[in-house]
């Protein structure tokens, strides 16, 4: 091994070691179970260790842990409301209907994916698809509401569009 990738490692397992205790207690403290709380301390030093600063995270090791990890909290419960939404409609359905496990972990997967994308778009784009494929208004009474042109509105949801599918299609069986 290296010595540039020794020091490295000698970083993190101390970083690690010194303060993996006290980032757990406070993942637990926010997540109110410490099943998630060892998870997210985990991710948090994965994180950690896939950024360039793992130097030993700076003069405020644990202000880096924080903002790292809070982060993830977000994601997490993000991720919890879209698993909810999706069992609560799957809860409603007929049980010769409701999909498999294994579909489910799909479609899920594919939720999650396609929330990613919708995140990463600009407001406007999101914010267009988002009327027009929950709320069911056609492109026209998205452009008077929005008071842009129909052709922006058909800008915007082939820009929604295309990032979903490619999405969908990184994420598809």
């Amino acid at each position: 091994m290296p010595a540039s990738h020794l020091s490295t490692f000698d970083n993190v397992t101390k970083l690690y070691r010194d303060h993996h205790g006290w980032l757990s207690m406070w993942l637990r403290k926010k997540l109110g179970n410490s099943f998630d709380a060892a998870d997210l301390a985990h991710d948090t030093f994965v994180r950690l260790m896939s950024g360039r600063r793992h130097d030993g995270a700076g003069p405020e090791p644990r202000a880096l842990l924080t903002h790292i990890a809070k982060g993830l909290v977000v994601d997490h419960w993000r991720r919890r409301a879209i698993e909810d939404a999706y069992l609560a409609v799957v809860a409603q359905l007929p049980p010769r209907e409701a999909p498999s496990p294994e579909q489910s972990a799909q479609i899920l997967e594919t939720l999650h994916a396609i929330d990613t994308t919708l995140r990463t778009l600009p407001v406007k784009t999101r914010e267009v698809f988002l009327l027009s494929q929950f709320d069911g208004m056609t492109y026209a009474d998205i452009a008077t509401r929005e008071r842009v042109s129909l052709a922006t509105v058909k800008r915007h949801m082939q820009r929604a569009l295309t990032a979903c599918l490619i999405a969908f299609a990184g994420h598809a069986p």
